[in-house]
Order: C-alpha cells, then structure tokens, then sequence
C-alpha cells in the first residue's frame, strides 16, 4: 500500500521549516492540510510558507479557492486524492502538513458525501436564529439528537450543516458519518510535533505581533474590499449602499467561511472603530491559543501519531533530525 506521511500538530509550533526539510530529504512535495491556507489573497494571517519556501519545494492546496468561496471537507479530499496519486505515480511520498484535523480525519478514517450547501436555506437558518437564539440547536436535537451531543450549541456552522443534510437527505447527519465513511486506501504515517504548551503560547503570541508587524492589517483592508465588493455584485447595484457601510464580520459568517480565520474578523472589527488595534491582537492572541488546545484535544483522538516533542528546541535542523529519526523506523 502505498504510503502518506503526515507531519501534524498545532497552530505555531513549527511544522512549516521541518516539512521543508523533511519533502527536501525525500525529494518529494509538501502538500497542505489547513482549511484556511486554501484561500487566495490570505497569507499572513494564514501562516502561509513564504514564497521563497514554496520556490524550494513544491506546495499544493494552497490559493486554490477564492475568500467568497464555501470549500468544504469533500471537496478538499476531492481535490486531493489526485494530487497524492500524481506523486505516488512518480515515485514520491507525499508529506501532507497541517493542523486541521478535520481535513486529516476524513483522509484517514473516511468522509460521507452529504447534500451541497444550500444558501438559501442556510440564511432562513440564520434568521431563525437571530429572532429566538438556540432555535437553530433544539431543532437539531429533535432531528438529529447523536449529532446534537457532538456540536456544542455555540457552533452554529457545524449545527445548519448537520440540519440541512437531515432536510435535504432525509438521512440523519449522524447516520451518515457511522454508516457512509470509507477513509483513503493509503498508509499513513502520522508524525505529531509538540512542545510545553507555555512555550508554545508564547511563541503564538510572537508571531502574532510579528504578523501585525508585516502587514496584516493592510492584508485584512484589501479582503474586506474584496469581500464587500463580491457581496454587493451578488446583490445588485441596488444593494450597494446597504454593504458599503456594513462592517465585514456581520454578514461574512454565512456566506463567507474564510472570515472565520482568527486574526481577520478582529483586524475587521478594528477597522470598522468597534475596537482598539491593542484589543483586536489581544483577542487574536487569546482565540488562537484556544484553538491550539482545541488542536491538542483532537489530535489526542487520533491513533498511532509518533509525537515527537520539541520543547525548548528552535532550530528546524535540529527538528528536523528527530522527526527523521522517527520516520526511519516507518519507511
């Protein structure tokens, strides 16, 4: 069976200069596991490689989809299925890298294919929720009460999903992911970087003011534009005046996934005057160390992960000798 490595672990932590290392040993090619780094015109805030690293070794999914555009799980594994076999037809392993362990989940133990997004039901969902907030979860719990335990009843994405498969199908959410998931015929190589989690805060806290520093917040002025200027094109000129005052974080969370991405929503609410820049890196900060306990709490459900931990260590050399050392025992 031919093999996929995986090099995973949480936002931070320094997969990025180890992977480069690691596809440039193996003269293979790097191959993106993060639902953010998919997006055009978000680099930044996305932690995208540098384009002197991606000039070294070949990435892939990454500027594949536009910000206005919905790009779900299947479509990821849709879009990469080729890719990995493209390189295994040539000889090469591939090293996938990320830490979205969904996007890892369904390659690894499989994903259903549900209904496409329907927005205009997803916006009657929205509506409903705003006039009486939890509606959205107690009717999810009716149809779908498995489902309901899993999704905490904040996470109103993931809630109109599992509530339009039900209504579109006919077949509860739930069912489907026990029943309709079959994961990639690959084997795969789970590689896990870690590192003490009070360094690795304090490292998310540098590159944080080190993404202020280069030039985020101009990057969140320019895919606000764009974002506003996709909308009032889906709207009519008619409707100009409505989303050209309108701050971008209060009609983006349907229509426009990519503004989930910490560190945009709050650039975005700065720009509008609704808080201070200290505030905005303050929460940005906060919400991506939360995501990173989030990363180690989901990463801890996955089986047969080889960690290697970091801690203390800044070289990628360094780093990267340990993972290979790890790997050697695999390949």
């Amino acid at each position: 069976m031919n093999k996929v490595i995986i090099l995973l672990g949480p936002t931070g932590v320094g997969k990025t200069g180890v992977s480069i290392l690691l596809a440039r040993e193996l003269k293979t090619e790097i191959i993106s596991a993060d639902s953010m780094q998919i997006y055009r015109h978000m680099d930044i805030g996305t932690a995208k490689p540098a384009p002197e690293e991606r000039a070294l070794i070949r990435h892939h999914m990454i500027d594949i989809a536009d910000p206005w555009e919905s790009f779900s799980t299947g479509k990821y594994i849709a879009a990469v299925v080729p890719v990995i076999e493209h390189l295994h037809r040539n000889g090469k392993i591939p090293v996938l890298v990320g830490g979205t362990g969904l996007y890892i989940k369904a390659m690894t133990r499989g994903i259903f294919s549900g209904p496409s997004a329907d927005w205009k039901l997803r916006q009657e969902f929205l509506s409903m929720e705003k006039e009486e907030e939890g509606s959205l979860y107690y009717y999810l719990k009716e149809l779908d009460p498995e489902a309901a335990l899993k999704i905490t009843p904040k996470d109103i994405r993931r809630i109109i999903r599992a509530i339009e498969v039900c209504l579109k199908s006919n077949i509860r959410i739930s069912d489907m992911q026990k029943n309709l998931t079959q994961p990639l015929p690959y084997e795969f190589i789970k590689i896990g970087i870690t590192r003490d989690r009070k360094e690795l805060y304090r490292m998310i806290e540098d590159r944080v003011d080190e993404m202020i520093k280069i030039g985020l917040i101009d990057e969140v002025k320019r895919l606000t534009n764009l974002l506003k200027e996709t909308e009032t094109r889906r709207h009519g000129n008619a409707e100009k005046e409505k989303f050209t005052d309108l701050p971008i974080h209060r009609f983006a969370d349907s229509p426009f996934p990519s503004m989930q991405a910490i560190g945009y929503k709050e650039i975005a609410m700065c720009l509008h005057g609704e808080i201070s820049l200290d505030e905005a890196v303050m929460v940005i900060k906060r919400d991506t160390k939360r995501y990173a306990k989030r990363q180690f709490t989901w990463f801890r459900k996955e089986e047969h992960i080889q960690w290697v931990d970091i801690t203390g260590v800044q070289d990628s050399n360094e780093v990267f000798t340990r993972v290979l050392n790890t790997l050697k025992t695999k390949l």
